[in-house]
């Protein structure tokens, strides 16, 4: 989470372009035992409803990785939504 100049965050500057947290499970059969499945959690920003991220991950490990995918479940959250944003007309301070 890295800030840029002016102190935001990239994970923020997403946010605010419409990206939101997206996480999938991941179910893969084990390579040396097909008939088990094992669990992986991704967790990314993303844009729904396509998920670029998320599909560029999924061709990621069925080109790279020797485990085959069972099942992928996804959650997505938004989670700076319109109705949280709202003008500031000042600051107060209290010493």
């Amino acid at each position: 989470m890295g800030l840029r100049s002016g102190g935001v965050s990239e994970d923020f500057r997403k946010q605010m372009l419409g990206y939101g947290l997206t996480t999938a499970q991941i179910l893969y059969r084990m390579p040396d035992h097909p008939s088990l499945l094992q669990t992986y959690v991704w967790q990314n920003y993303d844009m729904f409803p396509k998920f670029p991220a998320l599909k560029d991950f999924l061709a990621f490990w069925q080109e790279k990785l020797d485990g085959p995918l069972h099942s992928v479940t996804v959650a997505h959250s938004k989670l700076i939504k319109p109705t949280e944003l709202r003008a500031v007309d000042g600051v107060f301070r209290l010493h």
